[in-house]
């Protein structure tokens, strides 16, 4: 049995650590509670912009023309996976990890072993992880999280959509971690660009499409539409792993304070038992003594 010392120090040091994980569980729920807000506002204008494209891309005889919809036989592949910036949230960064090298090797792995695979990290523990295992980063964002607004994704955006253009990628997919409540992350492979959902579900699209009056015509307003859902696109992945980030770290560090009062209950248990014992032989000592005495 360990010495009442011993005990003492555990539960002082175990005390302190549920102290520290109880902040980090409350500074967690406020940050989520904004990051929240933020991405069920975002939502539906998203996906208002995406049934807008819907309709006017069905409406193009042959939208393959458009540089955002070509369809390329796929040589040179871009993945962006999106994590967090610290640690302390579980498996959030864990799980995007393994799905990336997952969907890489199920997907992917003659453009891996050819060096035809590039990835652009967004978030400081895929950087480190991917820049650490032999695969090729071509550069991190993990400043965005540090600010995230719409303003500060544009920028990112339009690199990835130049890139797409110039031909440098034929596909680029974002791989992040979907919010949908504070205990459950949905991790999400997202086709960035060519945009081919759309054009995927063409036919059934027709049948409830909404008739538009173009000014000036449906492809200039699809070279100046695309764009701009991109742009969105971009940065709703970014709001969602944020919000994501934040519900994982509030669940991990909840989980944490209720294992911390759990080993402090043993804990407390141990030094009475040990306290009870300490006392008893002292008393069997006192009374030895005295009787050693009379003798």
């Amino acid at each position: 049995m360990a010495s009442l010392k011993e005990v003492r120090t555990r539960i002082e040091s175990v005390s302190s650590t549920q102290q520290i994980t109880s902040a980090m569980k409350m500074v967690a729920a406020s940050k989520l509670r904004r990051a929240q807000m933020a991405i069920l506002k975002l939502r539906p204008y998203a996906a208002k912009m995406e049934e807008i494209l819907h309709d006017i891309s069905s409406n193009v005889e042959d939208s393959n023309e458009n540089v955002y919809f070509q369809q390329r036989e796929i040589k040179n592949v871009l993945l962006i996976p999106v994590s967090s910036n610290r640690g302390l949230c579980g498996a959030f960064n864990s799980n995007i990890i393994k799905q990336t090298t997952k969907h890489i090797q199920a997907n992917y792995a003659d453009q891996f072993k050819e060096g035809n695979l590039d990835i652009l990290c967004i978030g400081k523990k895929v950087s480190d992880f991917f820049s650490a295992n032999n695969f090729n980063v071509i550069d991190n964002y993990d400043h965005l999280f540090d600010k995230l607004t719409f303003e500060n994704t544009v920028p990112l955006a339009n690199i990835i959509m130049d890139l797409f253009i110039k031909k440098k990628y034929d596909k680029i997919e974002i791989i992040y971690n979907q919010f949908k409540n504070a205990a459950v992350q949905i991790i999400t492979v997202e086709e960035f660009l060519p945009v081919s959902s759309y054009k995927e579900s063409k036919e059934e699209l027709v049948k409830t499409q909404v008739n538009y009056l173009f000014e000036p015509g449906k492809e200039q307003i699809l070279d100046e539409l695309i764009p701009k859902i991109l742009n969105v696109q971009i940065y709703k992945a970014l709001t969602d792993s944020s919000a994501s980030e934040h519900g994982a770290r509030m669940t991990a560090m909840h989980q944490a304070s209720d294992n911390a009062a759990e080993i402090l209950k043993e804990l407390k248990l141990s030094y009475n038992k040990a306290r009870q014992a300490s006392i008893t032989n002292e008393i069997l000592e006192i009374v030895g003594g005295a009787e050693a005495l009379k003798g």
